[in-house]
């Protein structure tokens, strides 16, 4: 029996690695947000995030920063909702170029 993966498997593999990226991207951008609504000096992406939690919360430092991307968008997910992209971060996202 040959277990090798098929070209279907990695096209899912990919397309889950992928989506994965792009949910990260977008918690990143929503830190920006954070900073311009909270008017953060010199904080963006995760460091707003991440200052944004430790406050709102009370929670430490290092566990936030020990969080999971996956558990941040949960914390953040009621506070996302509704939100979208700007414009400007709204550029084509990059594609894997033939035979990477």
């Amino acid at each position: 029996m040959d277990n090798k993966p098929t070209p279907s498997l990695n096209s899912s593999r990919l397309g889950v690695h992928q989506s994965q990226g792009y949910l990260n991207y977008y918690v990143e951008v929503f830190g920006d947000h954070i900073s311009a609504r909270e008017a953060y000096k010199d904080l963006y992406g995760m460091e707003a995030i991440h200052f944004y939690l430790i406050h709102k919360f009370g929670w430490l430092p290092r566990d936030v920063k020990a969080m999971s991307m996956e558990d941040i968008r949960l914390v953040l997910s009621q506070e996302m909702a509704g939100w979208s992209l700007p414009d400007e971060a709204k550029s084509p996202l990059p594609v894997l170029p033939d035979g990477f």
